[in-house]
């Protein structure tokens, strides 16, 4: 186990937990989320360590977060307790938690490999089909106005996610782009077109 900070929050992250700051992208994505307006309702899909759920609750906003990974739904609550906020957590594969429910705003920080899971960390990093689920499954839980912010890498499978999205009548922009020289991250903001 180990504690992070990450823009000033205290993170704790257990071992079989994708570490937002040691893997970078988790931390980046939460480096973005000042657009978000107070007051809105934000799903932390995904969530692993909370740190995303975390961040929007400390802004204002009422949160959901979700994971499949048993170990990342008892580390965000660990985390919501640490940074005295109320985060709604639930365990499940991608939307099914919140199947009928809507929201303002979608975090996702996504498996970046099409493969089978190996072990609960493992979906972390490995998906056989995240990319196809989420794109058809986003447009059922964002309200009208409602967009996603999502990061993803240049080492991963990136053109086929946007592909995907564009697919399912989504349109992205990057809001934010930082290389890495082994990789380049970027966050974008997913919308209907």
């Amino acid at each position: 186990m180990v504690l992070e900070k990450i823009l000033g929050m205290p993170i704790v992250v257990l071992p079989e937990v994708f570490n937002p700051k040691l893997l970078r992208s988790g931390e980046f994505l939460v480096q973005q989320l000042g657009m978000i307006s107070a007051g809105s309702r934000v799903l932390d899909l995904g969530s692993g360590s909370g740190v995303a759920g975390v961040a929007a609750a400390r802004r204002g906003c009422a949160v959901a977060a979700v994971d499949i990974n048993p170990a990342a739904v008892r580390c965000t609550r660990a985390n919501a307790l640490l940074n005295d906020v109320v985060l709604d957590v639930r365990q499940g594969n991608l939307f099914a938690p919140v199947h009928g429910e809507h929201f303002d705003v979608v975090l996702f920080n996504p498996p970046y490999y099409r493969g089978v899971a190996r072990d609960p960390l493992d979906h972390a990093w490995r998906s056989p089909d995240v990319i196809e689920r989420f794109s058809c499954e986003l447009a059922d839980h964002l309200t009208p106005a409602g967009y996603a912010l999502v990061v993803l890498s240049s080492d991963g499978e990136q053109a086929a996610f946007l592909q995907a999205l564009a697919h399912n009548g989504f349109s992205h922009n990057s809001v934010a782009e930082r290389d890495l020289l082994n990789e380049t991250m970027t966050v974008y903001r997913i919308q209907r077109c």
